[in-house]
């Protein structure tokens, strides 16, 4: 929120919102003052205007009991002298604030009210048969506070008989005051708090975000970083932290990069030295013994010749395979996919595999089980160099005399999936989770002899995950590994015609 609409918010704020909070506290006194007399009374209906008017409310209290007497009255007159009957009615009454008084003639025969206010009372009962006081509204006598309700009758004796029903009004008058105060009360404490809550919100709202900013900035003049700066507002100082917090972001991400690449330089170089270092010094050594004329005999010319070039394809594919991968791994390589069918892909790989083995004295089996004319999306040259990569490192640690390795393809569901499985000294269980991180040896010595640069199967990784698949890797020590990865189909959409 902006200063300037904070503002204004607080000005419209201080004038409306006492207003509608003391309106609905008022509201809500009044209504569990209803549902208190509803509940210990017993009556239903209560509106705001009659809760205001204790005569009308407690017309409403008696209006059951009035019905109830007056139905005994007509069908057994006899009940309204029987004293047990007359005690149960009270009780029921006395519940309520009122009290029965019997008449029979002009005698008193039944009080089941406080004898003082009753007889105060008595004097002003009308007369039996006397007009416009036997209405179920009742009457009220101001001077002692209280609703009469007259009910005439005939007792079994045909003697006249006469039922009031007396409520004391002054009871409820309390309740009212109650609220009265209550509110009054509640005005006062809206306006405070309103007031206060405003100079909090607003102190808040600019103080908050400047000594989270303070305190930003300290934390990166000491070099901090690893903090979090929280736009708690949407105004100017909000928008502020925001823009802070992007530095800061931005500040950690790069100095992190930096860590990062600083320390994959320096293992990169690292690798590089330890890799160049055993095939230039084959080389250095095997030209320094044609210099030396140690190479005296043809074989032994041609012997160190084919060494030299066979240690410089080594220097030159270690390069390439560095190349490659500072490439892929920054996403410059452009991969041209293409619609490829599995069967006749896969059937050139093996033949090509074939022929490669063959020459290193290594058996190769293929097995497609591919049905039908399934297809993949796949760039043929990047899908091959995994394959490749995957054999040439099962190659290079072939620890049998008799090596082999078989290709076996799958249909899978929606994939296809491909395993390498060879018989070589298989992979150690701790090892396994961490083979296809990038410059990761099994062998912790860096044994030179076996050769490869430790990036080998992050390329593999690498490019099985932008063709969006998977892989993975099972192994058993002594006995071999097999290498799975799943390559999605390619699935045609209809047209709708």
């Amino acid at each position: 929120m902006k200063l300037r609409t904070r503002l204004i918010t607080a000005f419209i704020t201080v004038s409306v919102l006492p207003i509608l909070l003391t309106g609905v506290v008022i509201f809500g006194m009044s209504r569990y003052q209803i549902s208190v007399i509803e509940k210990n009374y017993g009556i239903t209906g209560t509106t705001y205007k009659s809760f205001s008017n204790s005569v009308q409310v407690f017309n409403s209290l008696t209006e059951e009991s009035y019905h109830k007497i007056s139905k005994v009255a007509i069908e057994k007159p006899e009940l309204l002298e029987d004293v047990t009957y007359l005690e149960d009615v009270n009780k029921a009454l006395q519940k309520k604030n009122s009290y029965l008084i019997m008449r029979k003639e002009d005698k008193i025969i039944y009080i089941g009210g406080e004898t003082d206010k009753a007889e105060a009372l008595l004097d002003q009962l009308p007369d039996y048969g006397e007009p416009d006081t036997t209405s179920e509204n009742g009457v009220y006598y101001g001077e002692v506070q209280a609703l009469v309700k007259h009910i005439d009758f005939k007792f079994g004796d045909t003697k006249s008989g006469s039922a009031f029903i007396v409520t004391d009004v002054s009871s409820v008058m309390p309740e009212v005051k109650q609220l009265i105060s209550d509110a009054a009360i509640a005005i006062i404490l809206i306006l405070v708090a309103t007031a206060a809550l405003l100079i909090f919100w607003i102190y808040k709202g600019v103080t908050g975000p400047l000594s989270k900013m303070q305190e930003a900035a300290k934390n990166i003049k000491e070099g901090n970083l690893d903090f979090q700066l929280e736009a708690s507002a949407d105004d100017e100082l909000g928008q502020l932290c925001s823009d802070f917090e992007d530095m800061r972001q931005r500040l950690k991400t790069n100095a992190e990069e930096k860590l990062t690449y600083d320390r994959e330089n320096k293992e990169l170089i690292s690798n590089i030295s330890h890799d160049l270092k055993t095939p230039v010094t084959a080389i250095k050594g095997y030209a320094e013994g044609i210099m030396d004329g140690v190479a005296d005999t043809p074989e032994k010319m041609d012997k160190y010749i084919r060494t030299i070039y066979n240690k410089a394809t080594e220097m030159d594919r270690l390069i390439n395979e560095l190349t490659f991968y500072s490439k892929i791994d920054t996403n410059r390589i452009p991969y041209n996919f293409s619609t490829i069918p599995v069967s006749a892909y896969f059937d050139d790989c093996a033949e090509d595999l074939s022929l490669e083995l063959e020459s290193k004295g290594v058996d190769f089996s293929y097995s497609n089980y591919v049905e039908g004319e399934q297809k993949i999306i796949a760039d043929a040259e990047q899908l091959k160099r995994v394959i490749n990569n995957i054999v040439s490192n099962s190659v290079k640690y072939m620890d049998k005399k008799y090596g082999r390795i078989n290709l076996r393809v799958k249909d899978v569901g929606d994939f296809i999936q491909v395993e390498l499985e060879d018989n070589g000294k298989g992979i150690a269980a701790k090892d396994l989770p961490n083979i296809f991180d990038r410059f990761y040896r099994t062998d912790a010595s860096r044994n030179s002899s076996k050769g490869g640069s430790g990036i080998g199967l992050s390329i593999v990784k690498k490019i099985v995950e932008e063709h969006g698949g998977k892989i993975w890797a099972t192994s058993k020590e002594g006995t071999g590994t097999v290498m799975y990865f799943v390559i999605r189909k390619y699935q045609e959409v209809p047209v709708n015609e």
